[in-house]
């Protein structure tokens, strides 16, 4: 891969052009705002010194000392003569404290002909000067000239330190930016090393991020997917291998029994015993399908429900029924409990469904002659059907388990059917919008909370059944 196109490059370039930005502002705005400054503060105190000077000159001229005026202002003093204001103004300097040519000043020959103060920086050779020129009451200019070199060479000095500094600092970026970005893409590229072992299907090594930036988070959030893939792995797993296991099962049986019935030794009695345990195995095999493409329905989305006002008595006098014949031949009976009449909101079959799965798990775990109790009634805003056994109830252990799927046990041991009625139940009951739970109680309770159905609802839904007794009643008169 290009160097250059990496994360850790790239913040690199990004720092570098960030600092080589502030140092070029610095350098730009700055040194010169300093040397405005310096010169500015160097007029100002000319300026401030020109008019005394001025006024101790008019006050005795003739005994002016421009040497011990010069030491007062800090600066060259000149005293010119106006030779002449047109038509060329001329000047003539009749006292100088300092050497060198200041016969043409601009500065002086601006004020000898406005008469006004004037203040401004000059060049002589290669050197920078700040003047203030003043007339005094005799109509002579005076001068103040002050040399900006120093200043100057101390605004060159900083400039050069801070193009130096800026280099260094520049450097500086470079090198512990590209370090620093390093160590950033380092983790990164960990989290990539991650990511392409978890598409890998290898959930065994986890991610492992101390940071507690966005890349820490980034990695936690990792890890918690990587725990999340590793328990659906498992449980992949877990399902094939015991939906194959359900599967052999019963066709291992068929066709043990299919050898059997070949023979022709078989009396007729045994050959019925044979065909109604095929029958059986048939019987198990057709649920276990069904139930398999319900939890392949439910897992893709494609299950749905619907809501519609449901009697929860008549549905529990219906599981009475079917069970009727399943209780007479177990010595087991079927009571049902109403509190009052319950209209709950939801789907009636998939009501229905999940009823079944309840009393046959009741069955399976109750005691010999003891009855299998079916309530009704509402409680907390929600409709509840709750089916109790009077077995010795689900240990501990195994109570936090009994909704997983293929999960089978009876106080430690392995039971009959499926272990995937009661998850496809608690699947059905949050898709209606309610919940299956177990609760504790003298053996299993299980309870099936629903949305109570609106009145308004049931209102239409008694309207819409008399309206069809109505047409019944109508057409058996015809």
């Amino acid at each position: 891969m290009n160097p250059l196109r990496s994360v850790g490059a790239r913040l690199a370039l990004a720092l570098l052009v960030v600092v080589a930005g502030a140092l070029g502002v610095v350098y730009v705005f700055v040194v010169p705002s300093l040397e405005s400054r310096l010169v500015h503060a160097k007029l100002a105190q000319l300026e401030r010194s020109a008019p005394s000077l001025a006024r101790q000159f008019d006050a005795n001229p003739f005994t002016f000392d421009l040497t011990a005026a010069a030491a007062t202002a800090n600066a060259r003093v000149v005293l010119y003569g106006v030779l002449s204001l047109s038509p060329s103004p001329a000047l003539a300097v009749v006292d100088d404290s300092g050497s060198g040519d200041v016969a043409d000043d601009p500065l002086a020959l601006r004020t000898a002909i406005s008469g006004a103060q004037s203040h401004g920086t000059v060049e002589r050779g290669e050197r920078r000067y700040a003047e203030v020129a003043v007339l005094t009451s005799s109509g002579s200019v005076l001068l103040l000239s002050a040399s900006l070199q120093d200043a100057l060479a101390n605004v060159h000095l900083v400039q050069r330190r801070l193009l130096f500094a800026g280099l260094g600092a520049l450097a500086g970026a470079l090198l512990f930016g590209y370090g620093g970005a390093w160590a950033f893409a380092r983790r990164l590229r960990r989290l990539e090393q991650a990511a392409e072992r978890i598409a890998r299907g290898r959930f065994d090594k986890p991610v492992v991020d101390r940071g507690g930036d966005e890349v820490g988070q980034l990695a936690r959030t990792f890890e918690s997917m990587r725990l999340r893939l590793a328990r659906l792995e498992h449980a992949r797993r877990e399902f094939v291998a015991n939906a194959s296991h359900e599967l052999r099962t019963p066709l291992f049986s068929l066709s043990g029994f299919l050898e059997l019935l070949t023979e022709e030794e078989l009396d007729e009695g045994t050959r019925r015993e044979f065909l109604e345990t095929m029958r059986e195995q048939v019987a198990r095999l057709s649920k276990l399908a069904t139930e398999l493409l319900d939890l392949s329905r439910i897992d893709a989305g494609q299950l749905r429900v619907e809501r519609e006002p449901v009697d929860l008595g008549q549905l529990a006098e219906a599981l009475r029924e079917e069970f009727a014949a399943v209780s007479q031949r177990r010595d087991q009976p079927v009571e049902v409990e109403l509190e009052d009449e319950v209209i709950a909101l939801a789907d009636a079959e998939r009501v229905l469904q999940i009823g079944r799965a309840l009393v046959e798990n009741a069955f399976l775990h109750a005691k010999a002659s003891a009855p299998v109790r079916i309530r009704v009634g509402a409680a907390d805003g929600f409709a509840r059907l709750a089916v109790e056994d009077a077995g010795p109830g689900i240990p501990p252990e195994h109570a936090a388990h009994v909704f997983d799927r293929f999960y089978r046990a009876d106080d430690g041991a392995q039971a009959s059917g499926s272990g995937l009625g009661l998850a496809i139940a608690r699947e059905l009951a949050e898709l209606m919008g309610g919940a299956l739970s177990l609760e504790p109680g003298g053996g299993s309770v299980f309870v099936l909370s629903l949305p109570l159905a609106p009145p308004s609802m049931i209102s239409r839904e008694n309207e819409a059944v008399l309206a069809n007794m109505t047409t019944s009643t109508h057409e058996t008169e015809s």
